[in-house]
């Protein structure tokens, strides 16, 4: 005997006791009458024991029948129920997002819209994972995650929200002190803070609008895990660093930093929403994209 039960049999089974009548089974299983009586002849022989006793006429349970019946009547009924359950979950947004976010910009501009959000869906759940490492969405369980950077290539399934320009910023008395780099190669000289969980593995990339492209990998005496961090550093006139605009955008709107090398342009960065791959998503994961979507395209608030 196989280490599974044969549940497809037990519920057929299940199903003909029902309904007192294999072609009643079949129809409302739309399966075939042989199909039917297959099931049930293959959980006989894998019992051992007939279920039925049949004529042209009529059908009875045997003993052994009608101890299995109960437990079999339960198994489809729980089958049926688990079915149901999830089949309501994919079509009603119901149910647990975890949802995996970097961490400043999970609370500047994700958690301000969480609100609104929870008051549309109250069926559904939010688990906000805030962290500016990549976690592994589908290694720790997480149904989606928002991505900041350009997106390497991978089996998970990416929806562009809206672009997310980075620039490389000084404050004015780091640049009355220091000089305005004009080149990305002059940055070797220059005192910069790093980000350890940079896409571009520590390397900043340039293009100008002759073509040349330059990439530096600029030091420093500051590395963090998360841009905000850097801010202090960076407003105290201490170095130069590279930060998206979600972090600087605003220093930068009340010239607390300036941005330096505008001639050169850096890759264009979005954020991402990503899923794992797979098959349909849950409405509960469906409705949290198009919210989050819908929001994006209106411009993201700082």
């Amino acid at each position: 005997m196989s280490k599974l039960p044969d549940f497809e049999a037990l519920a057929i089974f299940a199903k003909v006791v029902e309904l007192r009548s294999f072609a009643a089974a079949a129809t409302e299983l739309a399966l075939s009458k042989a199909t039917v009586s297959k099931a049930v002849s293959r959980l006989e022989d894998r019992l051992g024991a007939r279920l039925f006793n049949r004529t042209s006429r009529r059908l009875a349970l045997t003993d052994a029948g009608q101890k299995l019946s109960e437990r079999a009547a339960r198994l489809l009924a729980d089958g049926e129920a688990a079915e149901n359950e999830a089949l309501a979950q994919s079509v009603t947004p119901r149910g647990l997002v975890r949802l995996a976010v970097p961490m400043t910009f999970g609370v500047t501009s994700v958690a301000p819209l969480l609100p609104e959000f929870l008051e549309k869906y109250p069926e559904v759940s939010i688990d906000l994972h805030l962290s500016d490492a990549t976690v592994d969405l589908i290694g720790e369980g997480f149904d989606a995650g928002l991505r900041i950077a350009r997106l390497p290539d991978s089996s998970l399934i990416a929806r562009r929200l809206c672009a997310m320009p980075r620039y490389t910023v000084a404050a004015p008395s780091y640049l009355k002190r220091y000089g305005r780099p004009t080149h990305p190669m002059h940055l070797a000289g220059h005192k910069c803070f790093g980000y350890a969980y940079l896409s571009t593995a520590g390397a900043w990339h340039y293009t100008n609008a002759a073509g040349e492209q330059a990439s530096v990998r600029p030091a420093g005496q500051l590395r963090v895990n998360n841009g905000e961090a850097l801010l202090p550093a960076v407003l105290a006139g201490l170095g130069i660093a590279d930060l998206p605009d979600f972090i600087i955008g605003e220093a930068i709107a009340r010239g607390d930093v300036e941005v330096i090398l505008k001639g050169w342009k850096q890759p264009e960065g979005a954020v991402h929403l990503v899923t794992p791959p797979g098959g349909p998503r849950p409405a509960r994961v469906e409705v949290l994209t198009e919210f989050l979507a819908k929001h994006f395209a209106r411009g993201r608030k700082r």
